[in-house]
């Protein structure tokens, strides 16, 4: 096969992660609609955003042990008919119970694509390139914020339902185009069950990494999934203005995941999530004042997605770093809790409205912010002196050697690979401060070999 077919393939794939992020990402801007045309609360048209959200979470890791063993040209195929079908189910929905029922069913397909479909992308290229392809097809989910969304929501301006059939026609065109350029491709040799794909949730330091994903994503969406509602003063629920600030948000959220990436690989895991969480906090608190006005509004659309896609990176990072030999399903469990506290964002979002109501309900995510800078800030640790740190330690339980290049994410100097058995008889520095593999990691000193793309 020729260059250019594997490139159209790639584009394929990405054509179906941008549908699936157009998806998950446009309701924040047809709530409105949905809630007139079905004669619901806007805060139960929310729901729609949490009931897929959740049903993703659920169901990514229970439809991947049941598929293992297919043919992965099947699986992506079946997973996009799905999907597509779903959406189409979507724009004809009567009333406001089968609507969330295909959300349902549209999760079901989106939850087998985006996975497969990284998959897919690494069997079709040489090991070499293998970052660049999965960077190609995980870049549609954040195209989909720049370009999907802000579209969804003007074609949907006047009726809701021509924003799933956007949607369908985008998944429709990479379903043909994958059934005709896409070849056949085995399944893997080996399918882990559902209890070795949740094992590591066992480790305290896993969970604390993946309790910081929930929190902060509860925080975030509660806010994004009402933006509409938040930024109605400075809109005037003009459907333009609205589709402006989803526009700055998606250029913000693409510029926070580059920005993001290589602010982890300056100056660590650590830094990036304390500093991007407090720009986080800060704007939440700021939101109320900030939408009665246009020019607040685009401020916050600037600010806050930053901050949001910079800890994006920087959560996937920390994961693959804490034990780089289940990287794959770590970034799965940090994938499926993004998309519970989506879910619990749109209850939360929903409960502060009615609480505090629709001015003051960004606190509510404020405060969550805050539990997400304390969490972040006593379960990852301070970088140690570089030259402090001991050339050799005792091994950790995953394998890999504290002190190595693979631990520290720095070259050991003077040392080569073929003399690690002689550097390991060498005794310890007496006063060096012990700098453990988990540390490192968590610091962002250890990184994997290709930077994570945003789990979305």
């Amino acid at each position: 096969m020729g260059r250019d077919p594997l490139r159209l393939r790639l584009l394929l794939l990405a054509l179906g992660t941008f549908a699936v992020g157009t998806d998950t990402m446009v309701m924040a801007g047809i709530l409105g609609r949905v809630a007139d045309d079905l004669d619901v609360s806007v805060a139960a048209a929310g729901q729609m955003v949490s009931v897929f959200a959740l049903a993703y979470a659920l169901l990514a890791p229970v439809l991947a042990t049941l598929t293992a063993r297919w043919r992965r040209r099947r699986l992506l195929l079946t997973a996009l008919a799905v999907f597509t079908a779903a959406n189409a189910l979507s724009a004809l929905a009567p009333d406001y119970p089968t609507l969330l029922a295909t959300r349902v069913l549209a999760a079901a397909g989106a939850a087998l694509y985006t996975p497969t479909a990284n998959a897919v992308a690494t069997a079709l290229v040489p090991p070499e390139r293998r970052g660049r392809a999965i960077a190609t097809v995980l870049g549609g989910m954040t195209v989909a914020t720049a370009l999907g969304v802000p579209l969804g929501t003007y074609v949907g301006r006047a009726d809701w339902r021509l924003t799933m059939w956007l949607v369908v026609a985008l998944g429709a065109v990479a379903l043909l185009g994958l059934a005709v350029f896409l070849r056949e491709l085995p399944a893997p040799a080996q399918a882990l069950g559902l209890r070795e794909r949740l094992a590591p949730l066992r480790e305290g330091r896993i969970v604390a990494a993946v309790a910081t994903t929930f929190l902060f994503f509860v925080a975030f969406q509660a806010v994004y999934i009402y933006l509409a509602i938040a930024m109605r003063p400075a809109t005037d629920g003009e459907a333009g203005r609205l589709s402006l600030i989803l526009l700055v948000t998606g250029v913000a959220s693409v510029a926070g995941s580059w920005l993001g990436g290589r602010a982890v690989d300056r100056w660590g895991v650590r830094a990036v999530l304390l500093v991007a969480g407090s720009v986080a906090a800060l704007a939440f608190a700021a939101l109320p004042w900030l939408g009665l006005t246009m020019t607040g509004a685009l401020l916050y659309a600037a600010v806050s997605p930053l901050a949001g896609w910079a800890i994006s990176v920087a959560q996937p990072h920390r994961l693959a770093s804490l034990s780089p030999a289940h990287a794959p399903l770590l970034i799965s469990l940090n994938s499926s809790a993004l998309y519970l506290g989506m879910a619990a964002g749109g209850g939360t979002g929903s409960l502060a409205m009615t609480l505090l109501g629709e001015r003051w309900f960004p606190l509510v995510s404020t405060a969550l912010a805050l539990a997400v800078l304390t969490l972040a800030a006593t379960t990852t640790s301070r970088p140690a002196p570089l030259q402090a740190r001991p050339a050799i330690e005792d091994a950790p339980r995953n394998g890999t050697r504290r002190g190595t290049p693979e631990a520290t994410g720095h070259p050991r100097s003077g040392t080569a690979a073929g003399n690690v058995g002689a550097a390991d008889r060498r005794p310890q520095p007496p006063r060096a401060p012990r700098q453990t593999a988990t540390a490192a990691a968590e610091t962002g000193a250890a990184q994997p070999a290709g930077r994570a793309a945003p789990p979305m």
